[in-house]
């Protein structure tokens, strides 16, 4: 069984399976203070209901949404968009996305308070919700393991290790810091079978690396398409292309990284991403992956076959 934010679904009956999206990335204490930024709930409620109800038209049964604490997660919000959306499976995450130092809440608390509060929502819920967490999330981006991020990392870990809950990790595909996680993962008793290397599709030049990687025991995240301002749209779906030509389906899954809105950004900055949406995948990618070489099997694999391994420990 997956943990979903309408409760848990057998891992036969996710279907195709987007492994790494978001339904709103915000900054938490700026929507607070200035909330002219976010503008009406409902009408972000609505759009996102839109947006999200297209998907199941387009054979996606269900999306990861890996928002943590530092991306503005607000389950609340999420499992009132999964209601409206039956078609949908939304699986949410716990954990924190940082680059370098822990937030402030957890500097002079003990050790384990992050790993506790994480085991808290995968086992008790949420908020009040009573939405559990179905993925745990943390980063390791272009500084690498500072003290900070070894801490997160190592939490993460320890909360994966007690409950069985995959892990799905953002890394900075350039800085290669791929030998430095698995050397913690390994010394907390992880499960690499169920940990995905966050943006591994960024690497579009360094195929030999991922090999290495899937060699190791983790799975590749390929899971920005439609982000053309880190690697085009051909080289991204090349790499997929490449690295199922050399048997590797098994250890990818495919993906945007894309919401329905973020803050990020300034209002506009991103508007020749014309491709960043959840239906790129199924409307570009897999054609092109086809076109290429790519067999069915091997498309089951990425998007149904290893989403249910990693999300429930097997393909039911």
């Amino acid at each position: 069984m997956v943990e979903t934010a309408r409760g848990p679904v057998p891992a036969s009956d996710l279907g195709r399976t987007l492994m790494h999206e978001h339904v709103f990335v915000l900054t938490a204490d700026v929507q607070q203070n200035y909330p002219d930024e976010w503008g009406d709930e409902d009408v972000r409620v609505a759009d996102a209901v839109r947006r999200l109800s297209e998907l199941p038209e387009h054979g996606i049964g269900t999306i990861v949404d890996v928002t943590a604490i530092g991306q503005g997660r607000n389950v609340p919000r999420v499992k009132r968009i999964a209601d409206q959306v039956p078609g949908l499976n939304i699986v949410v995450a716990t954990g924190i996305y940082t680059f370098d130092e822990v937030p402030m809440f957890f500097w002079r608390r003990h050790r384990e308070a992050m790993t506790e509060l994480f085991v808290r929502d995968i086992t008790e819920g949420i908020a009040g919700t009573g939405v559990k967490a179905g993925m745990l999330k943390c980063a390791v981006d272009e500084k690498g393991l500072t003290q900070g991020v070894e801490r997160v990392l190592r939490s993460v870990a320890q909360a994966h290790a007690q409950t069985g809950t995959p892990v799905t990790i953002h890394t900075h595909a350039a800085g290669q810091h791929g030998p430095a996680i698995l050397e913690v993962l390994k010394q907390e008793g992880a499960d690499l079978d169920r940990v995905v290397l966050g943006h591994s599709g960024d690497a579009t030049d360094s195929p030999d690396y991922l090999e290495s990687m899937v060699q190791a025991g983790l799975t590749l995240g390929m899971d920005r398409f439609g982000i053309d301002h880190f690697a085009t749209f051909q080289d991204r779906s090349d790499l997929v292309v490449e690295l199922c030509r050399r048997g590797l389906a098994d250890r990818m899954v495919l993906s945007h990284d894309t919401c329905c809105y973020i803050d990020w950004f300034e209002p506009g900055s991103l508007d020749d991403l014309t491709q960043w949406h959840y239906l790129h995948v199924s409307q570009d990618v897999l054609p092109y992956l086809r076109e290429h070489g790519v067999t069915e099997d091997q498309i089951d694999a990425m998007l149904v076959r290893n989403p249910a391994r990693i999300l429930a420990g097997k393909a039911d």
